[in-house]
């Protein structure tokens, strides 16, 4: 593909505008003209994923959405609920 190093990036109004300028259009066409992007990826956060009982999920989902919390909020909530209970009375005997 040939790039054309003299075409400007067109300036657009909203996010709208740009995106379906690019849906018909290469970004490619300007990538000299692109900034250099610098950031940082913390690849040590993990998800961990866990099969629940349809029932279960729908109990949590509804309770979650009560307190106006996501699901996974609730549940690790109450896992850390659980932990801290089962390590103090691990602790005392």
């Amino acid at each position: 593909m040939k790039r054309n190093k003299n075409k400007a990036v067109p300036h657009f109004n909203s996010i709208d505008e740009l995106t379906n300028y690019f849906d018909t259009h290469d970004m490619g066409e300007f990538y000299e003209q692109m900034p250099e992007a610098d950031f940082e990826v913390d690849i040590k956060r993990r998800k961990y994923l866990f099969a629940l009982d349809a029932e279960i999920a729908r109990k949590l989902t509804e309770i979650a959405k009560a307190r106006k919390i996501t699901s996974e909020a609730l549940v690790n909530a109450w896992l850390i609920e659980k932990i801290k209970e089962q390590t103090s009375s691990n602790q005392q005997i």
